[in-house]
């Protein structure tokens, strides 16, 4: 009797991931997937950011591959060039940006239509364009009784892509810039890991500029 044995191949999902600042969200993905909210199927297969910053801690520590790209004197296309360059070694299937302080460029997210990723801390449209507490400032400011975190896809506007989720959170009168950061700052944590994970399972699909999640 001849017995037969398989190997079941997992195919990678590899992400890659844009950050230049403390890499919150980055981490977030980092213990996702060693918690298994992000499954085997994933791979965060590298780090790319401008310039030194906690992001690259959190890639070291974690064993993932990181890359420092100068952009003193350089255009735009121009660095984004270099990052593609990198990203060709690597074949990434999405691309996450978290805390990435760069505006991509239109061929970078071209060569990447409808795989870019970037959370934006409000429920856009409102507050687009804004960064980190200057945002949650804004939403106090107008008096707002909620707010809370947009996941959305980059096209050639600012925070203007297809939105594929959103979650949001009171707006408290006691709460300041930095309490309502760390609200929104929480959404983002549990959220983004299960997007990407939604991308893995090819759940996302873009019809007509819309973002259709399938059950």
């Amino acid at each position: 009797m001849v017995i037969s044995s398989f190997r079941h191949f997992v195919i990678m999902y590899k992400v890659a991931v844009l950050a230049s600042t403390n890499g919150t969200n980055f981490q977030s993905l980092i213990d996702a997937k060693k918690s298994g909210v992000l499954k085997d199927n994933v791979e965060l297969c590298c780090l790319v950011t401008n310039k030194e910053c906690g992001a690259i801690e959190k890639a070291i520590s974690a064993g993932i591959p990181y890359y420092i790209v100068d952009q003193k004197g350089e255009s735009r296309e121009e660095f984004d060039d270099k990052v593609m360059t990198i990203l060709d070694e690597y074949q990434p299937d999405l691309l996450v940006l978290g805390g990435y302080m760069r505006i991509v460029s239109n061929g970078m997210v071209d060569k990447y239509r409808n795989r870019i990723i970037n959370i934006h801390p409000s429920l856009l449209p409102k507050y687009g364009g804004g960064i980190d507490v200057s945002v949650h400032q804004a939403v106090i400011d107008a008096g707002e009784e909620e707010t809370g975190m947009t996941i959305h896809l980059l096209d050639e506007g600012v925070d203007t892509g297809p939105i594929v989720l959103q979650k949001s959170c009171p707006v408290d009168s006691s709460d300041t810039p930095e309490i309502l950061k760390e609200k929104v700052q929480a959404l983002e944590k549990e959220w983004y890991p299960k997007v990407v994970q939604l991308f893995a399972d090819g759940k996302v699909t873009v019809q007509d500029n819309h973002v259709v999640i399938h059950e």
